[in-house]
């Protein structure tokens, strides 16, 4: 495991999401996410990711290749890959890995460690704080985050988004497990990976298939999978 030292405010380099997905997704928990818009910032303190490993990974938005909806996975790491899904809901995901392999880490949960008014503002009917970013939904809603964040640098220390040292855990807290929801030949990898009994942590939910609507397909981009 690489050290990169740094202060938990100073942002990460874009060398730490140059790695294989697996080491970044393990090394992204205790990390901070800030996302700055007009009406404040919200930080959060990640506690829950999942591995996509592009074209090697049946559950990944990239197994079939490169499409409109995609593009940003195979571009450089450290940028924000942001989808909407059901049409309902967005995610928000990093890229890792070097350009062109199409990798990344969903972002599924994390405790709002400032901005908690506004991200309450955003998620209403939340009745814990500890449920404001529990899921990849609610995290994205919380920060703020929909397709037109898609493409941006995490790593520029000017930006928008910008993803800091934080403080990770003990490697001993830290715990994997099959992915939420990914059916199929990627349903048994162990590529779930969350801080052991952290309350933010969303519950684990096996693949059940979902009927989708055609309107719902259309505003996804015609695309499937997780991530």
């Amino acid at each position: 495991m690489r050290a990169f030292p740094g202060a938990p405010t100073d942002p990460l380099p874009r060398s730490f999401f140059d790695r294989p997905v697996l080491t970044v997704a393990a090394d992204l928990l205790g990390r901070t996410l800030v996302h700055d818009t007009e009406a404040g910032p919200v930080e959060l303190r990640l506690t829950e990711v999942e591995a996509y490993d592009g074209a090697n990974d049946p559950g990944s938005h990239a197994f079939r290749g490169r499409t409109a909806r995609n593009a940003t996975m195979f571009g450089p790491p450290g940028h924000l890959y942001v989808y909407f899904t059901y049409g309902m809901h967005y995610c928000a995901n990093l890229v890792c890995g070097p350009e062109g392999t199409a990798s990344g880490c969903l972002l599924r949960a994390g405790e709002i460690t400032g901005g908690t008014a506004l991200a309450r503002a955003r998620r209403p009917t939340t009745r814990k704080d500890t449920d404001l970013a529990s899921g990849p939904a609610r995290l994205a809603m919380a920060l703020g985050l929909e397709r037109a964040h898609d493409g941006l640098d995490a790593c520029d220390p000017t930006g928008p988004i910008r993803i800091l040292h934080g403080a990770p855990p003990a490697r001993t807290a830290i715990r994997s497990g099959p992915r939420t929801g990914v059916g199929g030949g990627g349903a048994t990898q162990p590529w779930r990976f969350h801080v052991e009994g952290d309350p933010t942590v969303s519950p684990y939910r096996p693949h059940q298939p979902r009927k989708r609507t055609v309107k719902a397909v259309r505003a996804e981009g015609g695309v499937s999978g997780t991530l």
